[in-house]
């Protein structure tokens, strides 16, 4: 079959890290291709060298069987390669249109813009994905979900015919989803070839035709995905096999109470929301989006202000006005978005694990004892195997899952009582992933009380002790551990508590 993409011996290095050894890849027509791999397996790097923001080393690239030098992403784009990255890079102020053709838009007599055509050739673009969408939208006002087809769109405006979409799920419901799929196969039966990054693994087998894994810069293999078990591609992606783990529930019948909720309520997100935590618990948090586990989350951290409701640390009523206030009385908070609210990227691994705990390390005058901070770095690094080449490695240049152990490491050295988790696991890897959940259970086991928050309900259901479940901003239901997905969904669907409202028993 012939193909529209072929890389060969494709090497790149950064000053400390070879990022990809000889790395051979190819995409066919009408083709889904998945390139997997752990964070820092090169994934991102070789489409990077394909969409000419990277240069290789050596190695060549061939489109349409004739080798190609590609300078910059225009040359890619002049060459029908468009890629839509996992963050997405939209003018919120401006209408889908104009960000579809931006720099590009159709002129009249005077340089005046073209509004007519502009809007005539945006809905053209949207007629042959087969979606309604109004091109003079601003996108402000649109949903990822819908984002995301403004995006394809724009790579479509410039005749794609290979799209790289980067973990384009990361933020969508399963309808959205639903709805991305058909758009790919609609794209794919046009004879689109699309490579597809993604570390969910249904996804994988549900969209794709062919998988690359990727590990340590390298080309693992490439299989076929209908034929190849997720235990296979997975251990071709750490280079071991991944054991899944069932839940131990402790008994927690005689464990003091770390934290207790009391009828917290502000407006429609949260409605008279009570339970309790033990110590050496993991509490599970589910629901479906918008159900209110990320403003609960926020609520008792003091990100966000409570209208009535009481909480109590060990036993005490606290006042929490503020995040300093949470911390100040033990609690901890990993948000869903661990680059905006979680680290300083721009710093190094030292700087952020220290982050929370400075005054400790500060004389009277304010000076820093570096000494003591890079031991204390050392230690954690160690502790939690972070990935770094050390200490004073930027953050922002380590993967998504030793970035994560950097947030974790911050509020271990606090030494907060209470840590709240949220979507700890969103945008990791297998691999990282296994190391997140044992490092939740030792934590736990040392008696630290943890909430998990996730949109994933097998990670729930793995890690939880209890599960509490969400609708609309209420608390309809606290399960045990190891419950039924079917109870668990109709919990999460429900708009009323019903007969497990509040909290169930240990045990």
């Amino acid at each position: 079959m012939s193909e529209l993409v072929r890389m060969e011996g494709i090497d790149k290095s950064f000053p400390g890290v070879h990022a990809l050894k000889s790395v051979d890849f190819e995409l066919r027509p009408a083709e889904v291709h998945a390139l997997m791999g752990e964070n820092g397996a090169g994934k991102s790097t070789l489409m990077k060298v394909l969409s000419g923001i990277y240069q290789p080393d050596s190695g060549r690239v061939l489109v349409d069987a004739q080798e190609v030098s590609i300078r910059t992403p225009k040359t890619a784009q002049d060459l029908g390669i468009g890629i839509i990255h996992q963050e997405l890079a939209l003018m919120h102020d401006l209408t889908v249109a104009q960000n579809v053709w931006i720099g590009r838009e159709p002129r009249l007599s005077l340089g005046r813009l073209d509004e007519a055509k502009l809007n005539a050739d945006t809905a053209a673009i949207f007629a042959g994905m087969n979606i309604r969408m109004d091109p003079r939208t601003p996108v402000a006002g649109l949903t990822i979900a819908r984002q995301q087809m403004v995006e394809i769109a724009k790579a479509l405006s410039y005749r794609s015919r290979v799209l790289i979409m980067d973990e384009p799920t990361a933020a969508l419901n399963d309808a959205e989803i639903s709805e991305l799929f058909t758009i790919i196969r609609r794209l794919k039966d046009e004879g689109v070839g699309i490579i597809y990054i993604s570390h969910k693994m249904d996804e994988i087998k549900r969209i794709s035709d062919r998988v690359t894994v990727m590990r340590d810069g390298a080309r693992v293999g490439t299989v076929q995905a209908e034929e190849t078990p997720i235990s296979k591609i997975i251990s071709m992606m750490v280079g071991r096999e991944l054991k899944d783990e069932t839940v131990v529930i402790p008994d927690l019948s005689a464990a003091e109470t770390a934290l207790e909720v009391r009828g917290i309520r502000r407006g429609k997100e949260l409605k008279d929301i009570s339970f309790d935590l033990k110590k050496g618990e993991i509490l599970g948090f589910a629901g479906l989006m918008g159900a209110g586990r990320t403003e609960l989350a926020r609520a008792i951290f003091g990100a966000e202000p409570i209208e009535a409701g009481e909480i109590f640390v060990q036993g005490k009523p606290v006042r929490i006005t503020s995040p300093a206030d949470a911390v100040r009385v033990g609690i901890g908070y990993l948000s869903e978005d661990r680059k905006h609210f979680g680290l300083a990227l721009g710093m190094d691994v030292r700087a952020n694990i220290a982050m929370a705990s400075l005054p400790r390390y500060a004389d009277a005058i304010g000076r820093i004892d570096e000494p003591a901070l890079g031991s204390i770095a050392a230690e954690y690094i160690a502790k939690l195997n972070i990935r770094t080449p050390g200490d004073r490695q930027e953050v922002r240049l380590l993967s998504g899952g030793n970035q994560q152990k950097v947030v974790i490491a911050k509020w271990l050295l606090r030494d907060c009582d209470v840590l709240i988790f949220d979507e700890p696991t969103r945008g990791i890897d297998v691999g990282a992933k296994a190391e997140i959940y044992r490092l939740l259970n030792e934590l736990a086991s040392a008696g630290k009380a943890i909430i998990v928050i996730s949109s994933e309900l097998p990670e729930v259901l793995r890690l939880s002790h209890r599960i509490a479940v969400m609708c609309e901003g209420r608390l309809t239901g606290i399960l045990p551990g190891g419950a039924e997905q079917e109870k668990i969904m109709e919990l999460a669907t429900q708009r009323q508590d019903r007969s497990m409202r509040g909290r169930s028993n240990h045990g």
